[in-house]
């Protein structure tokens, strides 16, 4: 056998191998993915509970997160005019809510827009039109809590998170982060639950109607101020920055003036 025949089959043993291996991760991609996209829904069921202090993982059984994340309602609301959308105006739209992501949706011109740098205090450079909040509702239809996306840039990047308020649209219940690259140790620290207990009962608006919640400098005082993270400036600042951005008259201020007025 000559060198060259050596080679061809070389080359057809190698080429057979990865269209085997392709056919193998592409069938596994797909066989996974109902079980990837159930388990990206799950974490983000836990962390909006979490944020209305409603699931603690350390005594909630994953078996209790469907029943518990039932009691909340989602709506859709467009973000430039602070109002929530009915049904047919979704459907108009062309969303499923069910599987609407408005973190994927931001790469679409007709379901997102660019954010000047002068309103873009959060540094995240584009936002969904259409933000999706997750609402609990009593016995007679008041509300008891709202959960709003919230996102802002830190250190390293984009911290995603969710901030619950309660039914008065002005009172903070909790504050959850479940995507962050900042610093273990220091800027993760958002994710410790002794400096998230410090969040509950602070108060969002001050007297002129401004938000007042912010994150300082060393020890927070009074009704609007959370401790900042010892070591962490830069990224105590991004929280500061995006709650003031999504609590804002730009983003979902007039909708939480609305709800706490209702």
């Amino acid at each position: 056998m000559s060198s060259k025949d050596t080679v061809q089959k070389t080359l057809v043993v190698a080429f057979l191998l990865c269209v085997v291996c392709s056919i193998l991760v592409s069938g596994a991609a797909v066989i996974l993915k109902p079980t990837q996209d159930a388990n990206r829904i799950l974490d983000r069921n836990k962390n909006i509970l979490s944020a209305a202090g409603l699931y603690d993982p350390a005594v909630t059984p994953d078996s209790e997160v469907t029943e518990l994340f039932s009691r909340f309602t989602t709506r859709l609301v467009d973000i430039n005019e602070g109002r929530f959308l009915e049904a047919d105006e979704v459907a108009a739209l062309g969303i499923n809510i069910d599987n609407y992501d408005q973190r994927k949706v931001i790469t679409d011109p007709s379901l997102s827009e660019a954010l000047s740098k002068e309103d873009d205090l959060a540094d995240v450079k584009r936002r969904a039109l259409y933000q999706m909040v997750y609402l609990v509702e009593d016995q007679n239809g008041e509300l008891e809590t709202i959960v709003l996306p919230v996102s802002g840039y830190g250190l390293w990047g984009i911290l995603y998170g969710f901030m619950a308020l309660e039914g008065d649209a002005n009172t903070v219940k909790g504050l959850s982060f479940y995507e962050l690259k900042e610093t273990p140790g220091l800027g993760a620290e958002v994710r410790n639950p002794r400096w998230r207990a410090l969040w509950p009962g602070k108060k969002v608006f001050a007297e002129d109607g401004e938000v007042g919640l912010t994150v300082v400098k060393g020890a927070g005082a009074g009704e609007h101020e959370v401790d900042g993270l010892s070591g962490a400036t830069l990224t105590s600042r991004g929280v500061a920055n995006l709650v003031r951005y999504w609590l804002g008259d730009t983003a979902f201020g007039p909708l939480l003036k609305k709800l706490g007025n209702s």
